[in-house]
């Protein structure tokens, strides 16, 4: 049995009196989409920024190739991964090429740089003269695609995807999960997304986990969900205001 990409062991963290995580379990296979969900507020992105080391747990163990992310050098752990952030996170003031190439500027030339932002830009659909705009000029479509562009332009083990397609509408959203799985398999990298949107799951993922007060309650085959039996999964997919996940009023 091969040794998992991405391990967490009864994770657990608190902020204050909040306890967020409350011994997490999560074990994700390399070149494996897994896809967590679950509601707002329920430690799904503590849990992403736990794996990238930005969270020490105060219980438990993270492990990465078996090895915990607190032993890994920051930036020999931080090259593993490619992220595409919720609202693009690009920067106004660098132009498309700058952005997607950002990480590589510390080691290759402008001219190499770019080049390498074209290429990515072109795997994501984008045309050439798309680099020298900034991303003010570009639709949210064109922003999420630089953002996968710069999530895999130094071709990352892993790469987290945090509500991919929020803000835009269901063609742009067919679009960018389309993408997004394609990417994964090309690249042969392991994924790991956070989303709320339920068509994106059952398009990108392998495998689902629902997270909710601060544990995984299911987790199985994508294929699996829709009988798992299991209250929590059952009343999130359905967008059920009845069962055990109470509404926030």
């Amino acid at each position: 049995m091969s040794t998992p990409k991405i391990e967490m062991q009864d994770v657990h963290k608190r902020f204050g009196s909040n306890r967020v995580l409350r011994g997490v379990d999560l074990s994700v296979a390399p070149s494996e989409s897994m896809v967590i969900i679950g509601g707002s507020g329920t430690g799904k992105s503590v849990t992403i920024k736990s794996v990238l080391g930005l969270v020490t747990p105060d219980k438990g163990s993270v492990l990465v190739d078996g090895k915990d992310v607190r032993k890994w050098k920051r930036e020999t752990l931080l090259d593993k991964f490619g992220m595409l952030f919720q609202g693009g996170a690009l920067f106004d003031s660098l132009k498309v090429w700058e952005n997607v190439a950002f990480r590589a500027l510390r080691s290759k030339s402008t001219e190499e740089c770019r080049e390498l932002a074209i290429e990515k830009l072109r795997r994501v659909g984008l045309k050439p003269e798309t680099a020298d705009q900034l991303p003010a000029e570009l639709s949210g479509g064109m922003q999420k695609r630089v953002g996968l562009a710069r999530a895999i332009a130094t071709s990352p083990e892993i790469i987290f995807f945090d509500e991919p397609t929020t803000g835009l509408d269901p063609i742009m959203s067919d679009v960018i999960n389309d993408l997004i799985r394609e990417l994964v398999v090309e690249l042969k990298c392991t994924a790991m997304t956070i989303t709320h949107d339920m068509t994106s799951v059952r398009k990108i993922a392998d495998r689902v986990a629902m997270l909710h007060d601060g544990v995984i309650q299911w987790t199985g085959p994508v294929g699996d969900m829709d009988a798992s039996g299991n209250p929590y999964v059952e009343q999130f997919i359905n967008g059920r205001a009845d069962g055990p996940i109470e509404a926030v009023r």
